[in-house]
């Protein structure tokens, strides 16, 4: 059953998604080739695992929520696991707010270059920091994928994985499979937690609905009999496209020179 009086069918009109910019946030998901990034990230927008592996260049994606009333975005960076261009990787994490580090547990080099996203990261981050004199937490995740496989395939042990972040309360440690959605959501839940975000931002937690329902999503007044039980919605802007460089690069400018404490972003045009 719909209510007819609380959609709108979209039909290559806009619909503008008014955010907050204070509620608008990106997560970074950096980690080597195949090792299952992808994957993840498939898992919490439309709970589904694609058994294809398709290396990934860079692939973007937003995913916006109401809330109890009020509007958060999550744009979602999934980068390359090839780093061909260690200029816009900088970049990500300049312009990340919360990360998700990922390796598989039968890959020992995949690990290794976990350690060092890890190190760069807080390296970059701290360098920021320094000159925005900001004194926000830095939310991480570090994913060891494919917990699924035999114990005999397993190249990390469980303690080496726990030892990275032993001494940050801002970074946790989750053994997963994005194949069997093993742990996933309870990953994004502590990440969600870490950063201060709504816990039903995670996959569970929220009703999934479509782009159709349109500019009624944003109102505060957003209830459908068909989900008077739930007071939090999720919906993926299937047009979104990655800010360019230069929205990023200008982001960052304004953070340095103390310019823009406003968050301010590019927004999404959904058409």
């Amino acid at each position: 059953f719909q209510d007819q009086a609380m959609m709108k069918t979209m039909s290559g009109g806009n619909c503008n998604l008014n955010v907050p910019a204070k509620n608008s946030y990106r997560m970074v998901v950096l980690g080597a080739s195949r090792v299952g990034k992808s994957s993840i990230v498939s898992r919490f927008l439309n709970g589904r695992f694609e058994d294809q592996y398709t290396p990934t260049i860079e692939d973007f994606h937003r995913k916006v929520y109401n809330i109890r009333g009020d509007m958060y975005q999550l744009d979602i960076l999934d980068t390359s696991g090839n780093h061909p261009f260690p200029a816009m990787r900088r970049l990500s994490i300049l312009t990340g707010d919360v990360f998700i580090l990922v390796f598989s547990l039968d890959n020992r080099e995949s690990f290794d270059e976990v350690k060092r996203l890890q190190k760069q990261i807080l390296e970059v981050k701290s360098c920021l920091k320094n000159k925005t004199k900001e004194a926000a937490d830095l939310p991480m995740v570090i994913c060891g994928n494919k917990n699924d496989h035999s114990e005999i395939f397993r190249k990390v042990r469980t303690d080496e994985g726990e030892n990275l972040v032993s001494s940050d309360e801002n970074c946790a440690y989750f053994e997963v499979s994005a194949k069997k959605n093993t742990n996933v959501d309870e990953m994004f839940y502590v990440l969600f937690s870490m950063a201060k975000l709504p816990h039903e931002m995670s996959p569970s937690l929220h009703r999934k609905i479509s782009i159709q329902y349109g500019d009624t999503f944003q109102q505060k007044s957003f209830r459908m009999r068909r989900f008077k039980d739930m007071d939090a919605y999720g919906m993926i802007s299937p047009f979104a496209r990655r800010p360019s460089v230069n929205s990023d690069l200008k982001y960052i400018k304004s953070k340095v020179l103390r310019e823009g404490q406003s968050r301010e972003r590019e927004k999404c045009t959904i058409q």
